[in-house]
């Protein structure tokens, strides 16, 4: 577990689109694994992400107001610069 990505309370408001409350609230519920470092919440990435995909608001709103509305900007669009499909494939 030495690659365990942890975010605060308010990155992970951010990157999913929902409020700092919403958090709090599968906090105190402990629906979310996190640990305390110096007073502060630092949420486990994975299992924020896993309760995301369990609660349909929580989901819409990644796709909508969070992280997700940027996924088409990231598609590379000139096939110079695109990966071979036939190197994908091996």
């Amino acid at each position: 577990m030495n690659n365990m990505i942890r975010v605060s309370v308010s990155e992970a408001s951010r990157l999913f689109g929902v409020d700092q409350k919403t958090i709090r609230r599968a906090l105190a519920k402990q629906e979310i694994k996190y640990v305390v470092v110096r007073g502060r919440y630092k949420i486990n990435f994975e299992s924020l992400l896993e309760w995301s995909q369990n609660r349909t608001t929580a989901k819409n709103k990644l796709a909508k107001n969070g992280i997700g509305q940027y996924v088409d900007k990231w598609k590379i669009k000139n096939r110079l610069y695109s990966p071979n499909p036939k190197l994908l494939e091996k």
